[in-house]
């Protein structure tokens, strides 16, 4: 006799959520390492355009250039200020998938543990049923030897 629990599709189901909340973490995570480069570029670029706007300075530059160059170091300003926000918005995305996957897991160890003691209850019940039998067996046997 095997053991079947009756409620192994809820147990499987909680599985495959929590498989999918590590997979919305996982994109999460990516997201906001990607966000995290592209701020990085944003002021990577802001710190080589105002050592150029130093340099067009100091050599005197025509007027047209330096504003050009100024006006896209502020255009790079603005980028970050924006990327900054996306950065804030992918950690809250990240926090809100780690509280995601975190209830999921709890959800499914619940589940797993109503299946692991049906189980325990299951072969408890066998392994009585089994000495009984064999407790029978031997009063039987031993009557035998008695007539």
């Amino acid at each position: 006799m095997r053991f079947h629990y009756a409620f192994q599709n809820i147990v499987n189901l909680k599985g495959n959520e929590k498989t999918q909340a590590e997979w919305i973490l996982s994109n999460a995570i990516a997201k906001l390492q990607e966000e995290e480069n592209s701020l990085q570029e944003f002021e990577n670029m802001r710190h080589e355009m105002t050592n150029q706007l130093q340099l067009e300075i100091e050599n005197s530059a025509p007027a047209v250039k330096v504003q050009a160059i100024q006006t896209y170091v502020e255009h790079l300003e603005q980028c970050i200020i924006r990327k900054h926000a996306d950065v804030r918005k992918a950690n809250v995305a990240v926090r809100k998938s780690q509280s995601h996957l975190t209830d999921k897991m709890l959800d499914e160890k619940v589940w797993t543990k109503s299946r692991e003691k049906a189980k325990n209850k299951f072969q408890h019940e066998t392994l009585l049923r089994e000495q009984n039998e064999l407790d029978e067996i031997a009063t039987v046997r031993f009557a035998m030897n008695l007539r």
